[in-house]
């Protein structure tokens, strides 16, 4: 940032301040979207915080980075968000007939992110007290499991141990104490730490590696053909099937195949599956064929989650709002 161009997007030059903001709005957005765990809900969110930096450049007292002045605004908007609840639907559509889960989780409103919008991210090098590392931060069990703290938590968490932001400033960005910030990360670590699988992410496949490439496609084939038994067959002994924000989760191989075969005959033909990338994984777009037309419909995206050559998780969500941030259309040929 050069004096020059703050001044000149101070006296209203709208160039001027995309120079001083464009650089940082992808990882802004993917910030707010660890906040409130949704794609949509984050692009409005950067909108907001960009307008809310627009309309209040003179209080930016240059003591920090313009960076850090945006995250302190996009931290408080997605927080606002969080409280308000306005965003999340009031209630979930029934499942019909759900088998009988491993267990019932409490419902939490989360989306997959799309691979494009992480390239290229790096979150500007974290600072030197950051946890995690970009790949484990961007990861959708990491995501999943920052849903489940208190709002100020996950900010805190995100904020210091994914950011690297030091105490002091995360203090100046909630408006609190260091002491404060403390507190809320020690708890919002403990609570985080029961969360996240056991499964050791280090040990999936290197993005689109022939291995990660091998799997994800046998598992696909078996998803179109119907062959649960070959799906089935690619799981982790201890691999989750889980639905978010549905709260019915399914454990192990047997239960999984199950659900599998149940959904399978209240569809009446196998999903039709278009490969695409969300959360740093691979993920599908997953259509559903008419029977009556030659038309496939949008009816939902399909995150996997990979230890070596098997598969540790299926996250379904049951939910096309998202496909136009995967470029992916509502509706196709049957075939």
């Amino acid at each position: 940032m050069t004096q020059r161009t703050l001044t000149l997007a101070r006296a209203g030059d709208e160039n001027a301040f995309r120079e001083l903001t464009d650089p940082h709005r992808h990882e802004l957005q993917l910030h707010c979207y660890r906040i409130v765990g949704s794609t949509q809900d984050a692009e409005d969110l950067v909108q907001e915080t960009l307008l809310a930096a627009w309309r209040g450049l003179d209080q930016f007292t240059e003591r920090a980075s313009i960076r850090t002045w945006l995250y302190r605004i996009a931290t408080n908007r997605s927080l606002d968000a969080l409280r308000a609840n306005a965003r999340r639907p009031q209630r979930l559509e029934p499942l019909n007939d759900p088998p009988t889960p491993s267990r019932m989780t409490e419902p939490i409103w989360l989306e997959p992110y799309p691979d494009a919008l992480i390239e290229g991210i790096a979150d500007d090098a974290p600072g030197p007290e950051a946890r995690y590392e970009h790949s484990e931060a961007t990861a959708l069990a990491f995501v999943a499991g920052l849903q489940y703290l208190a709002p100020q938590q996950r900010a805190v968490l995100v904020l210091r141990d994914v950011l690297g932001f030091r105490a002091a400033e995360v203090a100046t960005m909630l408006d609190t104490g260091e002491a404060a910030v403390n507190s809320l990360l020690r708890r919002a670590r403990a609570a985080l730490e029961t969360r996240l699988p056991a499964t050791a992410r280090d040990r999936a496949p290197l993005p689109n590696s022939r291995r990660e490439r091998e799997v994800v496609g046998q598992f696909a084939n078996a998803i179109e053909d119907g062959d649960i038994d070959t799906v089935v067959a690619l799981l982790t002994d201890d691999a989750w099937l889980t639905m978010p924000p549905y709260p019915y989760q399914y454990q192990g191989g047997a239960a999984i195949g199950n659900f599998l075969r149940v959904r399978g005959a209240v569809h009446q033909t196998p999903l039709r599956l278009v490969p695409t990338r969300a959360n740093g994984q691979p993920a599908f777009g997953c259509y559903l064929p008419s029977p009556h037309s030659g038309i496939a419909r949008a009816t939902g995206l399909l995150v996997l989650t990979l230890a070596g050559s098997n598969i540790a998780e299926i996250t379904f969500f049951a939910d096309s709002s998202v496909f136009p941030h995967f470029g992916l259309p509502r509706t196709m040929p049957k075939h």
